[in-house]
Order: structure tokens, then sequence, then C-alpha cells
């Protein structure tokens, strides 16, 4: 996997967004380093049905905001999904169904499970539908092709900085991945346990919990009152804010640095303030939008790429201003969109 370092400069959080031309993004295809450029329009209306683990996460905002731009853009008709946490399967499941009955021509799926989904999606990939794989991983037959970048790729960028940040010296790094049993997350992990090999990093596993400041909070509190002189906090982004603003308020009483394995909207003003080091991040609106046209392109028998894949960018504080932000955060007050697969 290619990786492209940014250095971020200024309040990243303060930058406009705009629903800007986001072609040719850089890519990783089929292992091949190139240049994306989707079609300009479908030839058709098609329905497409967006089905998300969750709605509460900016991860995932930026994600709904993609699909529906792109669907826009390709003058498709879309409906988009969350299922509320990664806790909720059975109501995932139902929603496919919703879409399934609702005739759906294709399915863009981040999974809750790697194969949660499986049975549904050969039923509907061998009546013709296409069926891409976003962000998380799907491990089901029937997949036309996947959106997504590595988790693991994600983790050993993020901990390869904190090393180069330690300098080799021994340290004591407090880990939060997530939501147990997420296929993203055990790509997380196995990337870090590969990453740790040969190293002086003592880890210190903070428990998992939902990627979102009511689920990582109590785990962060929790570590620190039993490991209150960590070096560093390495996590997913909701952790990595949490932890960075408690350390800033704490002052003098905490010392750790904040890395995330992912990037999202909360983080940016705290990576060009310096109270996150780093997070990668693999660009979740253009993952979006290419997954929308993987989707029209299986649909109208084009070839595609099995998996495509944002090449990773590593933000931190030094250059924020070479940074596209339309390709990793939907614009200023957009929330998360649900809306209902049209007729």
């Amino acid at each position: 996997m290619r990786v492209i370092f940014f250095l971020v400069i200024g309040l990243l959080g303060c930058l406009p967004v705009q629903a800007e031309e986001w072609f040719p993004a850089p890519v990783v295809s089929d292992g091949r380093a190139l240049n994306y450029f989707p079609q300009n329009k479908a030839s058709r209306p098609w329905r497409i049905c967006a089905l998300l683990p969750q709605g509460v996460g900016r991860y995932w905002w930026a994600m709904s905001w993609g699909v529906a731009q792109e669907a826009q853009r390709q003058g498709v008709r879309v409906g988009i999904y969350d299922a509320g946490g990664y806790q909720n399967a059975a109501l995932q499941r139902e929603q496919f169904e919703q879409c399934s009955k609702r005739g759906a021509d294709a399915y863009i799926v981040g999974g809750i499970s790697a194969d949660g989904l499986c049975p549904q999606i050969q039923a509907v990939a061998s009546k013709g539908a296409a069926v891409i794989d976003l962000a998380n991983r799907l491990d089901c037959q029937g997949v036309s092709a996947h959106s997504r970048v590595n988790y693991a790729e994600m983790t050993k960028v993020a901990f390869t900085y904190l090393l180069q940040h330690s300098r080799g010296r021994p340290v004591r790094v407090g880990w939060f991945p997530g939501p147990e049993g997420a296929a993203w997350l055990k790509d997380a992990e196995a990337g870090l346990n590969e990453a740790l090999k040969g190293t002086s990093v003592t880890l210190i596993h903070g428990g998992y919990g939902a990627a979102d400041i009511s689920g990582q909070a109590p785990l962060i509190r929790s570590l620190l009152e039993r490991e209150p002189n960590l070096d560093y906090v390495l996590g997913n982004a909701e952790a990595a804010a949490f932890a960075s603003r408690l350390r800033h308020n704490s002052a003098p009483r905490y010392h750790f640095e904040v890395i995330s394995f992912y990037a999202n909207e909360r983080l940016l003003a705290p990576i060009a303030e310096g109270q996150v080091l780093a997070a990668p991040t693999d660009s979740p609106v253009v993952q979006a939008r290419i997954a929308v046209d993987l989707a029209v392109r299986v649909l109208e028998k084009q070839a595609v790429a099995r998996m495509v894949s944002p090449q990773i960018l590593v933000l931190d504080r030094d250059n924020v201003r070479q940074l596209n932000m339309s390709r990793v955060v939907p614009p200023n007050g957009q929330w998360m969109i649900r809306k209902n697969l049209p007729d």
C-alpha cells in the first residue's frame, strides 16, 4: 500500500469544504497505483441501497455524504440507511431485506460484520444485483467489488509514526480499537500485532466499545486510573479526540501523546493544534464516491477492478493547505444523511 504523508498546519476545522470535482483520485487499484476517474453519468437512474453500520461517528457522516453526492452527480437514485451501531446486526439484515423487497438494483454495504449478510448478498447477486463492499470488509460470495482501505495497513502507518516520534525508546501505549468483532477492527489489530514485533513498546489494551464518545470515554478514564503514566494513546478517532481533550484539560496530570489509526472530522482541529500528533485517513468521502461508481459500472456490464483503495494520507500539523478537505469530511453543518430508497 502506497502512503502519502501530509503535514498539516492551521485550523483544519475552519477550512471550507465544497462539493467540488473529486477526481482524479489517487488510488491503489488491484495493486496498481493510479488515478481514478469515474464515469460522467449513469446510463439510467439505477436504484442503489447503501447500508451503513451507524450514523453517530463523523466517519460515517462523510460516507453518507459521499454516497449522496456521487449518486446525484451520476443521476442515480439512492437510499441511505444506518443500523444505529455495531450491536444492531439484526437491524442491518432487516434494512437489507427492505431494500431487496423494494427491488434495489445495487447495494453498497458497510457491513457490521464480515459475514453476517452473506446469505442475503448471495441471494440478490444471483438475481443480477451489484454488491459493493464499502470500508468495513465483507467476506461473502456475490460481492462484485470492494471500495475500502486495509485497516491493517492504516494501523501499521499510525504505529510507524508513533515509533518515529518515540525514537525507539521503551514506551507504554494505551490501545483503544473500537467495537469488538467488526471486520475492520480485526484487521487493525492484526496489523498492530505484526508491527509490534521487535519493538520496545508495551501495549496496554483499553477495552472494546462503540466508536463514539459514550463508548470510548469510560474506557479511557478507566485505563488512566490504572495507568496514569502512559506515554501514548493509540486508538480510533473518537477515542483519540476524547483523550486529547482530557489531556489538555487535565494538564499537568497526564503527559501522553495521542495518535489515531484513522481520521475523522472531530480530529482535524486537534491535529492542527498539535493536541493529536497524527492520524492516517482513508479518504472516506472518496471511498463512498468510488463505491457508487463501481456499482453503476457493474450494473452497466463494464469491467471493474476487484479492489479500489484511496491512497493512505497521514495527517499531522505541518501543512493543512495541501489537503483537499472535500475528500475527507462533509461540509460544515452536514450531518448523517438518511433517506429511503425511492420507488
